[in-house]
């Protein structure tokens, strides 16, 4: 399972990889609980669950109760493109509960530690790297 940790202070990103082992302290957390961030290495910080995506890449909804996927009459918020305005399409979309199917927790920091985030191993990814990778 793969986590995304939002710096609000910054705008920066970082993904961290979950440990297996630490995997089943995140089954069954929903979206908006706040959890440690010890889970992966943020030690002394509390980070707040924003969203994710199951194994096949269904994004998860707030408003969509359990671990399953689930059809459902949808006008905006996530797993939804631009629509015309009053239109709704029918989209499959993952529950708000985190499930072993889940692949992606998308969460932001809500209380800060003592240990700076470059001192903890989070560094930033420099914006031209993707790029020249690419290329090569």
């Amino acid at each position: 399972m793969r986590m995304n940790v939002s710096d609000g202070k910054t705008g920066n990103t970082y993904q961290k990889e979950v440990p297996k082992e630490k995997e089943a302290l995140l089954l069954g957390k929903k979206i908006g609980e706040k959890i440690d961030g010890d889970i992966i290495g943020l030690a002394g910080y509390k980070v707040q669950i924003t969203g994710g995506s199951d194994i096949a890449g269904f994004p998860m909804r707030n408003d969509v109760p359990g671990q399953k996927r689930v059809k459902t009459v949808l006008g905006y918020g996530p797993g939804v493109r631009s629509l015309r305005k009053g239109e709704k399409r029918k989209k499959l979309v993952a529950g708000n509960t985190i499930a072993a199917a889940t692949m992606q927790v998308n969460t932001k920091i809500v209380e800060y530690g003592t240990a700076a985030l470059d001192a903890l191993g989070f560094a930033p990814k420099p914006k031209g790297e993707k790029k020249a990778e690419e290329k090569k």
